[in-house]
């Protein structure tokens, strides 16, 4: 049997070990197939037989992944690690390998002025634009998840604050702006009642049938918006939330602050947002200073 057949052979019967044995999906089975198959053409390419390879050619593997996305290349070092615990845990050329690094996603926030134009693309006086502009402002204004904000009902909202329900059952009460509840207002006097029908419904945001407004509702609302504002794809419920969080701290707000608005239960969690105003400065930096590149 050619080396490039063994190691297919081996291949296989680790492959049916995940299936029968571990429980793995197809699509699953399928991606480690594919992962082991890019280490084969690797193995070829160097003249390697599968009993021959060492960790530094395990790293030189991975070197040679340096195009594909940091996730996508652990994800193949991780096929190749399995199947080479599969053979010998022991004598595992791969297990002392570490995946490549993860660069931290930043939340993608939009700037003031595009939200600005995002609230103008529904400013009309039609009923359903007030919902709209209700929604958008409401969820801008305080930092709201799209689950908070359909989950709310009448008794909920303050003259100037709101009571959310967050995750793990936290309560926060949050401040509501002026312009939020001036959106909110219109929307309470001129589209509800007509939604509502009568009914005994006391959620804030209803649908066209007098029902609570659902998750895949907000998005569409919001999505619409987003279209006639110009700003394609880039806005989603959970955007208007990072960009209440970056807009605070590049005003001053404290960490500590926007942690409470936001109901995160680790300030940890809130620090990621002071890596985008950070990065915001460093363009602007290197945009703008004769000496910075």
């Amino acid at each position: 049997m050619s080396t490039s057949a063994r190691f297919l052979a081996e291949v296989d019967e680790f492959l049916d070990h995940l299936i029968v044995e571990r429980g793995l999906s197809v699509n699953t089975v399928n991606s480690y197939r594919r992962d082991l198959a890019k280490f084969q053409q690797f193995l070829d390419a160097c003249n390697l037989d599968i009993e021959q390879v060492k960790e530094a050619d395990i790293a030189a593997f991975l070197a040679t992944l340096a195009d594909l996305k940091a996730s996508s290349a652990a994800r193949t070092l991780v096929a190749v690690r399995r199947f080479f615990h599969f053979r010998d845990p022991k004598t595992s050329p791969a297990a002392n390998i570490a995946p490549p690094k993860m660069g931290r996603r930043l939340p993608k926030a939009i700037s003031i002025d595009e939200i600005l134009a995002l609230i103008s693309a529904v400013s009309g006086a039609e009923p359903m634009e007030l919902r709209s502009k209700a929604l958008i402002e409401f969820m801008y204004g305080t930092g709201a998840r799209i689950s908070e904000a359909i989950q709310l009902n009448l008794e909920d909202i303050g003259t100037d604050s709101a009571r959310f329900l967050g995750k793990g059952g936290k309560e926060r009460i949050v401040p509501v702006g002026s312009e939020a509840r001036r959106a909110l207002d219109e929307y309470l006097v001129r589209t509800r009642p007509g939604l509502a029908k009568g009914g005994a419904t006391r959620a804030l945001f209803l649908n066209q049938r007098g029902e609570r407004l659902t998750r895949q509702g907000a998005w569409l609302l919001i999505a619409a918006a987003a279209e006639r504002a110009g700003l394609g794809d880039r806005v989603s419920p959970h955007t208007l939330r990072h960009s209440y969080a970056t807009h605070l701290l590049a005003g001053g707000a404290d960490v500590r602050t926007v942690q409470e608005l936001l109901g995160h239960a680790s300030v940890a969690t809130t620090q990621i947002y002071t890596l985008v105003t950070i990065e915001r400065l460093r363009e602007a930096y290197l945009a703008a200073h004769p000496r910075a590149i």
